[in-house]
């Protein structure tokens, strides 16, 4: 089974999405299972992790009511209010979804570099291992420092990061990102997804070999036990096409084992995200 484990669905707003600039306005429609059900066809990709994009129950709601009309929509990424004193009721009601497979706050829009390590977000990050629901953290490099706190003192809870923490691939601008990688990757319960590469390149320019060191930098830190192909789809638009995004990472892995490359490609979502 091949998945891609990191893609969204959207209907624009404008106000909401703000955050959808001048430089990818191609991003500002909707998009929608019948705007992606042809291209993961097209590459032979059996299905795919819905992630949230806001931070609302409603949407939370709207993805899980996709994935329900869907079945190739294998799992869903929401989002509740971890900060919240009702928390746990809320985890509690999401956690009847079937396809409900974690949460994510997005945490990189957060001026506090150490948000994570708040009282309020860690108490809610504790109470996920018990409904057996994963995190996907979110954050720029400067961040990571705070991911490798979360992660270590919530040993037990699932976590994975989105993006490889976007690092700064278009000015080449590999450390201190590289050594902070290492050491996020050195906790056995931190996944990594291959994602949202090309967006972090030079959306115009960008050439394989400009992404390749970032790629052998985290295959070095988490190996192919943990690490996740996702095409970050729509959001790759703004510097390639889905089908661009796939090659860049089964090139990356051409002379990989079968058994690796079904890793990347489906087994390791299958496993972080329970997918049976």
């Amino acid at each position: 089974m091949i998945i891609d484990a990191h893609q969204h669905f959207w209907i624009y707003n404008p106000v909401r999405d703000s955050w959808i600039d001048e430089s990818m306005k191609v991003l500002r429609r909707n998009f929608l299972p019948e705007d992606l059900y042809p291209l993961i066809k097209e590459e032979s990709v059996d299905g795919t992790i819905a992630v949230q994009a806001d931070q609302s129950e409603d949407e939370t709601n709207f993805l899980l009511e996709l994935a329900e009309k869907n079945p190739w929509i294998l799992g869903v990424v929401g989002w509740v209010d971890l900060k919240n004193k009702n928390v746990e009721s809320r985890i509690e009601h999401f956690s009847h979804y079937k396809k409900l497979k974690g949460f994510r706050h997005i945490v990189q829009a957060e001026p506090d570099e150490n948000f994570m390590l708040g009282e309020d977000f860690q108490r809610g990050i504790s109470l996920l291992k018990h409904f057996n629901l994963t995190y996907d953290i979110l954050i720029y490099p400067n961040q990571i420092p705070a991911a490798v706190k979360l992660s270590e003192k919530h040993s037990e809870q699932k976590f994975i990061l989105d993006h490889i923490a976007k690092p700064n691939i278009k000015n080449k601008t590999i450390e201190p990102w590289a050594s902070s990688i290492k050491e996020l990757a050195a906790n056995k319960n931190v996944y990594c997804k291959i994602s949202g590469l090309i967006t972090e390149a030079d959306h115009k320019n960008w050439k394989p070999e400009d992404i390749y060191p970032f790629l052998d930098v985290v295959f070095e830190a988490f190996g192919y036990d943990r690490l996740l192909f996702g095409s970050d789809f729509p959001v790759c638009l703004v510097a390639g096409s889905y089908k661009q995004v796939k090659n860049l990472i089964e090139n990356y892995l051409q002379s990989s084992s079968p058994t690796n490359k079904e890793k990347i490609f489906g087994k390791n979502a299958q496993k972080f995200y329970n997918i049976s």
